[in-house]
């Protein structure tokens, strides 16, 4: 069986034609014209156009890349799989092809792993994870958990769900604004809820019948998104659905989730592309780097930089 990973140096080859089961990295001294079917595009400097990602050691970066690949191949050729079925179908559609994919990923060996490597945490339930206020046509919605870093648990998961079915039904409301309180917008998933639901195919339903993605893709156009803090999986993946994205300085993004054997499950293979191409989505997710909010701003993936959240 081949490698899972192929490192392909393009200033001295063409590409070659994408493997199934592959997660294809290029690198060149310069961005060029792009290549097709490379999952992941790297080269020198401090900035590059889209789909390049620029850093100070390409092939030393792509190492760490290869690196992580081989040690979650199944996580990492399912997200590369998952980015390259996206071009060619709807949003909507993206959504349910993630959705299946990470239920699968849910049952196998790599998360499981994780989750017996896992420390044991304490559930910090809030009685209100998501609080409303309506003011004349401006619905605020906010993230209310934050001792747990607004943690996304399926409370909170259910009380966004009931608000943005509100936000997407009334076209009164003509503008939504998503917080989150205390240091960080969303710090991800709650890891107190990971491994709980022993049916995966049950949990694809439930996924897909309570998504707050899908609801922010019917009114995104009213919603602006303020970040904050750590944004981290589910943190950026729904955010990145809505029409207007800020974020104050201290703001870090990271997808993480191939490190615990899983891919985005929040959305984030639908919404992220749309803002940064699949290549810097596949980037964000098979390296596990930070992303700080300047350079969230010169990729596209906020829309503006705030003083205040």
């Amino acid at each position: 069986m081949e490698s899972p990973y192929r490192l392909i140096d393009l200033d001295r080859s063409a590409p070659p034609t994408p493997v199934p089961d592959q997660v294809l990295v290029g690198v060149a001294s310069r961005p060029g014209r792009v290549p097709a079917g490379i999952d992941v595009l790297l080269t020198g400097g401090s900035h590059a156009p889209r789909p390049w990602v620029a850093c100070a050691d390409p092939r030393l970066t792509a190492g760490w890349i290869g690196d992580e690949v081989g040690r979650h191949p199944t996580a990492s050729v399912t997200l590369v799989q998952v980015l390259r079925a996206g071009r060619a179908l709807a949003a909507p559609d993206r959504l349910l092809v993630e959705s299946l994919a990470y239920s699968a990923l849910q049952g196998g060996a790599d998360f499981r792993a994780w989750l017996a490597s896992a420390p044991p945490r304490t559930p910090r339930p809030a009685a209100a994870p998501v609080r409303l206020r309506r003011d004349g046509d401006r619905l605020s919605v906010v993230l209310d958990r934050p001792r747990a870093r607004n943690a996304f648990d399926a409370a909170t998961r259910d009380a966004l769900c009931e608000a943005l079915e509100v936000a997407a039904a009334d076209p009164s409301i003509t503008r939504v604004d998503l917080r989150g309180t205390g240091p960080a917008f969303c710090a991800g998933g709650d890891l107190t809820e990971f491994g709980t639901a022993r049916d995966t195919a049950e949990s694809h339903r439930v996924r897909v019948s309570r998504s707050p993605a899908a609801l922010l893709l019917r009114c995104a156009a009213k919603v602006t998104a303020h970040l904050h803090g750590a944004c981290v999986g589910a943190g950026i993946e729904l955010a990145a659905f809505a029409g207007r994205v800020t974020a104050t300085p201290d703001t870090v993004i990271r997808l993480p989730e191939i490190e615990m054997g899983l891919i985005p499950g929040a959305g984030g293979t639908a919404s992220l592309p749309a803002r940064i191409g699949r290549e810097r989505t596949a980037y964000l997710a098979l390296s596990g780097a930070a992303l700080n909010a300047s350079d969230a701003l010169h990729w596209g993936l906020v829309d503006e930089l705030s003083v205040e959240n």
